[in-house]
């Protein structure tokens, strides 16, 4: 072979063994340098398998590469098959058609398995039995007020007022609202409660042939027999039945009771207003009654009142110019049932309003009115707190210390005075006696539980405590306790608040420095109003509602620190039952037990909870009021009472303005009584007036009836005469023994701010006491709204500001109406 022929074969040779790739080939071309020194031979020697055999090194190599990059790749493929796979549109579009199909199938079963039942509520309402603490019957409670009539009887303009109010498509829907029950099965799987928005053929199945629980089950039946009913009747039975079937209030079931019990006409009489009104009251029976609503109740049926008549306009079942002729119609005072006269029914109302409250708190029932339906039904046996002896005892003391001294016909005044009083064991929260006033069955609104006065000066002591438990200073950043000094001038304007407030203390009197314990003893106004401001209005307010009253919603303003809000005798003595418990919250319980076989039982085991004030404040406190007994306000009618046996005693004396309330709340080791006296016009609709004037017994010389006077004198009558036994108040305190009144003297008391605006330095002579600086840069200028009104132990009727409405604390059954 010659040389030419060799060349070509060599490349021949070469051609069939180099890669088919660009970077094998450069590879190929690149030989180190061990190559380039290793001979010829080595480097032009034709690669062993050719061409066939380069591929399949690639390929080899390929493979490699490509599975050491791509194994992430292969298995997010493979999980995103799989997701493919499971959720395809054909298997979704499946699922739901399936659902959809179940679902339509099981309501058909349901729709026809379930049969219109017999409606018979009456068979179903069972007796309440009510009964003292040592097991004696107190009451038995269960009879139904109810007269159907028929619905020709009642004026169609009167039939559209419950339509307009519940259910203006009633007459062209077929009797169910989809959008309202489902939302209502949601929300009570979600355990968010009940929610309106069912239609009048609902509720009358409810009322009629179901029951008020609130299960998706009921709501299903319910939603089936809507239908059906509605399917089977016509719209007038249905509207007939709803209207003789539902509860009003005052006991009664159905329009024509209602009509009785609101305005004393028959049904067939009713004017459109009164319609409205009772069409109103079905949203909430409880706390739209006028004769016992709060402010807030008032507004809400009212508001509620105006709603049902301008449906009707706009339905045009009403005139528009004879809608607005129309006024509000207060309805008549209501007549209690047979067999509650005396304390009887205001124990029966209360025991029963605490446990509605108590079927919702636990669960049983989602709403105050539908747990009320539940205690209506009735088989309950109900025992409550009150001892029997200490019952009698505070009937007979305020019937001997008040009502029988009472003579409407020499004093028309005397009509128009109301009691009402509440005590308390501090030890167990125990409600042992209850006054509710004179009779169940002559004054239906129940005064021991009802919080439309004013407190006054029996609030004073919730500041001091607010001021101890936060370590309040003055203006001058001086710690507040019992000895420490403020101005009692009178008309002194507060300093440190944005809102100007200039109390009066009673009969206008100057008292110049005292110290803090010589102020709670002479209830001085100008103190107390500068006291709330050192230590925070909305702290005060705070510290109130932890002690048991109800001020979350008040405005923290310095005219509340003269107890200008609303509240009850058992409000005031949850708060005194705190302080006496060294600050542990009390919850007053009515009821010791409730057993009924259709629901579960409960029985009061911890009406006293937590620590909600440092245990020092609430002792000083009670060590500070002790010197209100002792050295105060209340020492004629408690300290100087022949009753008393050396009973530990602490307590305060409250007087609001224009004397429309009078109060003592007070309390021994063991036990706690706040007693209300309220002027209430014995004439409809029964504003508040003045208590001045009525009586002939201890009253000032302005014939002006104080906290000191009859309620003292009650109070002193009842516990002294139950609580006998001596005992002391175990207190753990360091603010002193209490009986510090006379004005501290520049010699032996503590010097007073420096700020003459706050706490002038004190006078060497009683008539020329210090007056406060009036430069509007120390001090701002009295205000001339009504909330600086006279005042002393007095405090300031505030003119337009509302009371708390008292609609219930989840933490205290009994204020839920």
């Amino acid at each position: 072979m010659g040389r030419a022929e060799e060349r070509r074969a060599r490349q021949r040779g070469g051609r069939r063994a180099a890669p088919r790739n660009r970077s094998t080939e450069t590879e190929s071309a690149a030989p180190t340098a061990r190559e380039a020194t290793a001979g010829t031979a080595t480097a032009t020697a034709p690669a062993p398998g050719g061409r066939a055999a380069a591929r399949k090194g690639a390929k080899k190599a390929g493979r490699g590469a490509k599975g050491r990059a791509g194994k992430a790749g292969k298995a997010g493929k493979k999980d995103k098959s799989f997701i493919r796979r499971l959720f395809t549109w054909k298997k979704i579009l499946g699922t739901f058609l399936g659902f959809a199909i179940a679902v339509i199938g099981a309501f058909i079963w349901l729709y026809v398995s379930t049969p219109i039942p017999a409606g018979n509520p009456d068979a179903n309402l069972q007796s309440n039995v009510y009964k003292y603490g040592d097991g004696a019957l107190l009451a038995r409670d269960g009879d139904v007020n109810r007269e159907n009539v028929e619905l020709a009887t009642i004026p169609k303009a009167v039939q559209h007022t419950f339509v307009a109010a519940e259910n203006k498509s009633f007459y062209n829907d077929n009797g169910i609202d989809l959008r309202g029950t489902a939302r209502g099965i949601l929300n009570t799987l979600m355990g968010k409660g009940a929610q309106g928005g069912s239609t009048i053929t609902q509720q009358y199945v409810k009322n009629y042939y179901l029951s008020q629980e609130q299960t998706v089950t009921r709501k299903l039946k319910e939603l089936v027999i809507s239908l059906k009913l509605d399917r089977e009747k016509d719209k007038n039975y249905i509207l007939a039945g709803y209207i003789n079937t539902s509860y009003y209030g005052r006991g009664a079931y159905g329009i024509q009771a209602a009509a009785q019990a609101y305005y004393r006409v028959d049904a067939k009489d009713l004017k459109v207003e009164q319609g409205a009104y009772l069409a109103a009251l079905l949203q909430a029976p409880s706390q739209y009654d006028w004769a016992a609503a709060s402010d807030t109740g008032k507004r809400l049926v009212q508001a509620r009142w105006n709603y049902v008549l301008d449906n009707m306009v706009g339905q045009k079942w009403l005139d528009k110019s004879q809608r607005e002729k129309m006024t509000f119609p207060i309805p008549k005072d209501p007549k209690a049932a047979p067999g509650k006269q005396g304390q009887i029914g205001y124990l029966v109302d209360a025991a029963n309003a605490e446990l509605a409250n108590q079927l919702v708190t636990t669960g049983v029932a989602d709403d105050y009115e539908s747990a009320a339906a539940l205690v209506r039904k009735g088989g309950w046996t109900i025992e409550l707190n009150i001892d029997k002896k200490k019952q009698k005892a505070l009937e007979t003391a305020v019937k001997e210390q008040l009502t029988s001294k009472l003579n409407k016909k020499k004093r028309p005044v005397d009509g128009d005075v109301q009691a009402g009083a509440v005590s308390v064991n501090p030890k167990t929260g125990a409600v042992e006696a209850m006054y509710g006033g004179t009779s169940y069955t002559e004054h239906y609104l129940n005064n021991a539980t009802r919080t439309d006065y004013q407190p006054a000066s029996t609030f004073k002591p919730v500041i001091l405590a607010a001021a101890f438990d936060e370590n309040a200073v003055t203006q001058d950043d001086q710690k507040i306790t019992a000895n420490t000094i403020y101005d009692g001038t009178s008309k002194r304007p507060v300093v440190g608040s944005d809102i100007g407030f200039a109390p009066e203390n009673e009969d206008d009197q100057d008292y110049g420095p005292v110290t803090v314990q010589t102020a709670l003893n002479k209830s001085i106004n100008s103190v107390f109003a500068q006291m709330g401001v050192d230590v925070g209005m909305d702290k005060v307010l705070q510290v109130a509602d932890e002690l048991g009253m109800h001020t979350k919603d008040l405005k923290a303003v310095p005219a509340q620190t003269l107890g200008t809000m609303g509240a009850s005798p058992l409000q005031m003595a949850a708060v005194y039952a705190t302080l006496d418990n060294h600050g542990k919250k009390v919850t007053p319980a009515l009821i010791k037990s409730a057993e009924n076989s259709a629901h579960p039982s409960f029985r009061h085991t911890a009406p006293v909870g937590g620590q909600v004030i440092d245990r020092e404040a609430a002792d000083s406190v009670t060590s500070v009021l002790t010197g209100v007994v002792d050295d105060g306000t209340a020492k004629i009618s408690v300290r100087d009472n022949p009753l008393r046996k050396g009973q530990k005693v602490a307590g305060k004396t409250g007087t609001s303005d224009n004397n429309k309330s009078a109060w003592f709340t007070g309390y021994t080791p063991d036990l706690v009584t706040s007693v209300g006296l309220f002027g209430e016009s014995a004439k409809p609709p029964h504003p508040q007036v003045t208590l001045t004037g009525a009586t002939t017994g201890i009253t000032t010389s302005k014939g002006r009836i104080n906290g000191g006077g009859f309620p003292a004198q009650i109070w002193a009558a009842y516990t002294f005469g139950v609580s006998t036994k001596v005992t002391k108040f175990d207190l753990e305190t360091e603010q002193g023994a209490a009986v510090q009144t006379a004005s501290p003297s520049p010699s032996s008391s503590p010097k007073p701010s420096t700020s003459p605006s706050s706490s002038p330095k004190p006078s060497t002579s009683p008539s020329s006491s210090p007056k406060p600086s009036t430069s509007p840069s120390s001090s701002p200028k009295p205000s001339t709204s009504p909330s600086s009104s006279p005042s002393g132990d007095i405090s300031p009727d505030p003119g337009t500001s509302s009371p708390s409405s008292g609609s219930g604390d989840p933490g205290n059954p009994l204020f839920g109406q």
